[in-house]
């Protein structure tokens, strides 16, 4: 599975713990930066991440913040994006299983670093469950396709 991670300062140490776990189970990961804890915009780094996911050159993006809520905000700016902040392990299941979330999205300040690994871990292995829930994606589609 082809991955895409991005972080601002605040989530650049927690990016690069998760990537190299995530390295270690065999996870192909595109790393876009930020690569230290100098001040940048995390809009920058969340639209990178996801317009790789829209474009379908990564199947799913990573993106850390301090919170989580700016990058979410950012990267669901992009058409065909549904970037899911998420804090617990239930988050992470039911944003792929009901909502076929293509981004995770990780607060820094938030979560300890195992626990946000369990997140991710979680987020990349829980499929998408259909049935009624293609239904409600299909209107979200709809809503997108209106305003963007």
């Amino acid at each position: 599975m082809k991955l895409i991670i991005g972080a601002d300062h605040a989530g650049y140490k927690l990016k690069e713990i998760i990537k190299a776990h995530l390295q270690e189970k065999g996870y192909d990961i595109d790393d876009i930066g930020t690569f230290s804890e100098e001040s940048v915009d995390y809009p920058d780094f969340a639209e990178k991440v996801a317009s790789e996911v829209a474009g379908g050159r990564a199947e799913l993006g990573i993106l850390v913040c301090g919170t989580g809520i700016g990058v979410s905000i950012a990267a669901n700016k992009i058409s065909g994006i549904r970037a899911a902040n998420c804090s617990t392990i239930f988050e992470a299941r039911m944003a792929r299983a009901h909502n076929n979330a293509n981004v995770i999205c990780v607060g820094s300040r938030v979560v300890g670093d195992a626990h946000a690994i369990a997140i991710v871990e979680t987020f990349l292995t829980e499929k998408f469950e259909g049935g009624r829930h293609r239904r409600r994606l299909d209107k979200i589609s709809e809503i997108e396709r209106k305003w963007f």
